[in-house]
């Protein structure tokens, strides 16, 4: 049996033809910028087959054949094919190199980061875009101590990242405070950032950053997202004896030595002395804003998470560094040599989420940093606390998304929990902390709150408050 030729190229073209016309309607409504590559790889391919089909080398423009005039058709429509493919190609290459901004965010935390501060990991290149926020209604109990009740947008927070290349990268957290830059006064309102640092990828085990840079000490420090902690505030320990957030200008290291054991280490610019008080070391932060240089700081983590045990973690974290910066304390230049420990373990299994966390610091030269700051300076502080939580929706509707998890924490801390010879121990600053709350997500990145803590002192008197707030990340 003889075949026609002409009806076979006739026969081909067409099928080419139908084939690309289902693409190129396909574009009307690609669901991912994926999709829109998928498309043009598959118009691609077909254009090509349809040249090979007319006699025309892939890559080179179809071109009339006055003998074959069901050639020119086709060869016309190649053409115009190829024109839309190559402008769509353009467009869909310019958004990703330049603007990347997931239409389905996958929230994980990477690096140590939150989950929202860990988008620019997960992008291909160019800029990214996240953030979170906070507020929320305050009620103190029995009007102790003159409190007033408040309502407050604690955060706005937004993440701004650039992915240079697959090796270099910048992340950075810029914080709006109480809703106003108030007068530059923090309990006012005021706009900092909170970390801003170069990442430069080595391998797996070795990476470098530099910049301002979170301590990488305790739980919440570079965790601090409303929607990964418990209730309206964060624990007391993390804030006066773990001084969250904790900022410094540095540089150091960080990786993972195996898939389960990762590390954090830094130098910094050291911790000043002069702003240490009887509440702890929270105002000696340098947070980046010239910060004094003088003396260092140096600090490290590892965490570790078994495969016998999935979703426990446990690991460890120090700070060491002098606090002095070259400066007289009662007329005396020390180093103010200064320490603080911290170890954790977190674990969530199912529903279940548990973390506990003790930390310990010591101060030397404590005497003299009182004398010359008007008030007691621990020589030691302590802190630690303890929190589970249990999600029982999944008990009630098993295929749900939403997250309703009651929960409870109990903290106990000391600022002064040794007073330097020559200075009284000071009872009002042993506090413990009994703190019950429940936890609602109607979606996985908003949260609803609602808690109520009881306050007590071995010796004076802390107003008990009760909490309303809601949280986010985007």
């Amino acid at each position: 049996m003889k075949i026609n030729n002409n009806k076979l190229l006739k026969g081909s073209a067409l099928t080419a033809l139908i084939a690309l016309t289902t693409s190129a309607n396909a574009l009307d409504k690609p669901q991912t910028m994926e999709d829109m590559w998928k498309i043009i790889q598959a118009q691609q391919k077909q254009i090509d087959e349809m040249k090979a089909s007319m006699g025309t080398a892939p890559g080179k423009a179809a071109t009339a054949n006055v003998q074959n005039p069901e050639n020119n058709v086709a060869a016309g429509n190649v053409k115009n094919l190829e024109r839309k493919t190559d402008i769509l190609s353009q467009e869909v290459e310019k958004l990703r190199t330049n603007l990347v901004i997931p239409e389905q965010a996958k929230y994980k935390s990477a690096y140590g980061l939150g989950p929202a501060a860990s988008k620019v990991y997960s992008v291909g290149r160019g800029l990214s875009i996240g953030g979170y926020g906070e507020g929320f209604y305050q009620a103190n109990v029995g009007d102790k101590g003159g409190a007033k009740d408040t309502a407050d947008l604690e955060r706005a927070v937004l993440y701004v990242g650039y992915k240079f290349t697959d090796r270099i990268l910048f992340n950075s957290e810029i914080e709006f405070e109480h809703a106003t830059t108030g007068e530059g006064a923090e309990e006012k309102g005021e706009v900092s950032v909170e970390f801003a640092s170069l990442d430069f990828f080595f391998n797996p085990i070795v990476n470098a950053r530099a910049g301002l840079v979170l301590m990488p000490m305790g739980l919440i420090n570079r965790i601090h997202e409303p929607l990964f902690y418990f209730g309206n505030h964060r624990p007391e320990v993390e804030q006066r004896i773990i001084p969250s957030t904790w900022r410094e200008m540095g540089a150091g290291l960080f990786g993972a030595l195996t898939p389960n054991l990762t590390y954090t280490a830094y130098v910094v610019n050291g911790l000043d002395a002069t702003g240490f008080s009887s509440d702890g070391i929270r105002e000696g932060r340098g947070g980046g804003s010239q910060a004094k240089a003088e003396n260092f700081g140096y600090t490290a983590r590892m965490d570790y998470t078994p495969d016998a045990l999935p979703g426990l973690m446990v690991g460890g974290s120090a700070y060491v560094g002098n606090a002095g910066q070259n400066q007289a304390f009662a007329g005396q230049k020390v180093d103010v040599f200064t320490q603080l420990y911290e170890g954790h373990i977190q674990w969530k299994y199912r529903g279940l989420e548990f973390r506990t966390l003790g930390s310990w610091g010591h101060i030397n030269n404590a005497d003299l940093v009182s004398a010359e700051n008007h008030q007691t300076i621990g020589s030691e502080n302590y802190g630690w606390y303890a929190e589970v939580g249990y999600d029982i929706l999944p008990l009630l509707m098993p295929d749900t998304i939403q997250y309703l998890a009651p929960f409870f924490r109990y903290e106990k801390l000391n600022t002064i929990a040794k007073a330097p010879a020559g200075f009284a121990n000071d009872p009002t600053k042993d506090w413990q902390i009994f703190q019950v709350g429940l936890q609602y997500k109607p979606i996985p990145n908003v949260v609803l709150k609602a808690d109520y803590r009881n306050f007590s002192a071995k010796e004076g008197s802390l107003a008990d408050d009760f909490n309303l707030g809601f949280g986010f990340i985007f």
